[in-house]
């Protein structure tokens, strides 16, 4: 019994040493860019040497790779519940936006990340499979839109979703530019509120004159 406390104590400090790891890396990719996660600086910032870092995760590519893996299961929580709510397409995908402003907006780091990831080839492979993932439940809820006629059948579901989602990122993205003046949190607001009454207004079916 006591042996196998101890196993578990000790995997439970690995696995904290991890976390710590990660955690460090992802505070210096948000700081400083890709070019300032180097594993001098991880170590230094994680309180660990730089040994650790390769038994605990890998070497650099490994560190970028599980800081961006974060970020797309932390996205992923967010806004892959909204897309399985049992409800009409069209508040599908209000409640998909709306759970990507909030991702957006409590894991902001991550979501420079998901926006803007690390040019390693591994890392961008897996950002384009979460975004084709999100562009496809997008697709599919506008064609149920369209089918319903709650949507105009005038949109191309494969080109609106990428659309609507390079929109919304971009509007995002402009709070977190690296100016030091964000804007505030009411101005933020009416900006989304802006491009949600757009995108509703562009993508309704007219009422019959």
């Amino acid at each position: 019994m006591a042996k196998t406390a101890a196993v578990g104590k000790r995997e439970r400090r690995v696995e904290a040493a991890r976390l710590g790891i990660i955690d460090a890396a992802e505070e210096l990719l948000a700081e400083r860019g890709a070019h300032g996660v180097t594993l001098d600086a991880v170590a230094e910032r994680a309180d660990v040497v730089v040994q650790t870092i390769y038994n605990r995760v890998g070497g650099r590519a490994a560190l970028l790779l599980a800081v961006t893996q974060r970020a797309i299961a932390e996205n992923r929580a967010y806004v892959d519940a909204a897309y399985a709510l049992p409800v009409p397409p069209v508040e599908r995908i209000r409640a998909a936006m709306a759970a990507y402003v909030r991702f957006a907006t409590d894991k902001p780091h991550q979501f420079r990340t998901v926006t803007n990831p690390p040019d390693d080839p591994e890392v961008l492979a897996q950002v384009d499979d979460l975004i084709a993932s999100h562009m496809t439940n997008l697709a599919t809820a506008l064609r149920e839109a369209i089918a319903t006629g709650t949507i105009s059948p005038d949109f191309e579901p494969d080109v609106a979703a990428p659309a609507l989602w390079a929109m919304a990122s971009g509007v995002l993205s402009l709070d977190m530019r690296a100016t030091g003046h964000p804007f505030s949190g009411d101005h933020r607001a009416r900006m989304l509120d802006f491009f949600e009454t757009l995108v509703e207004r562009g993508m309704t079916t007219p009422e019959p004159r």
